[in-house]
């Protein structure tokens, strides 16, 4: 197949990067590849050095702006995912949870959540609770733990707590 569309074509690597769901090379792949053909989209309207690099950085900050968006949403439906199961658990119960996500930039993940207690107040249910992300590395199973708060609001169960997000997603949502 040959593409002949100057506007597709950059866009065929940071795609093929997106499949690859390797977070640390899509984050540094992105952020070049933009940067590259933000430049050459810049040397396109200008000769000027300096605006054609302000060109080259803009376009290159827009894309990690764009891919940080993306994580963020990815995150938060995991989390509102985990905080619906959770929210169904009595304290000491056991569920399982598993994300397969529809835009691979993340891997797909599996676990289990338990609530651990209950906290409540005037007009306030949350609930502490345990969840683990479970893999698999040389051939042994491996869990890695996290503690959040989830909320009741209205009808619905949602992430209270940043804390994992800074340890088990990398930022602040």
């Amino acid at each position: 197949m040959r593409l002949s569309n100057p506007v597709l074509t950059p866009w065929l690597l940071p795609i093929t990067l997106i499949a690859s769901g390797c977070s640390s090379f899509l984050r540094e792949g992105t952020a070049d590849l933009a940067g590259i053909g933000g430049a050459a989209l810049a040397s396109q309207v200008t000769d000027n050095a300096a605006v054609a690099t302000g060109i080259g950085l803009g376009v290159r900050s827009a894309a990690l702006a764009g891919l940080q968006y993306a994580q963020r949403k990815v995150h938060g439906e995991q989390q509102d995912m985990i905080a619906r199961i959770a929210g169904n658990l009595e304290p000491g119960a056991v569920a399982t949870w598993q994300v397969t996500h529809q835009i691979p930039i993340e891997e797909n993940e599996r676990g289990r959540v338990t609530v651990s207690r209950i906290i409540s107040g005037r007009n306030l249910l949350c609930k502490e609770i345990v969840f683990s992300i479970d893999s698999t590395a040389d051939q042994q199973p491996h869990s890695a733990f996290y503690v959040a708060i989830i909320c009741r609001d209205a009808n619905q169960w949602k992430w209270a707590s940043a804390e994992p997000a800074t340890e088990r997603w990398g930022a602040l949502q």
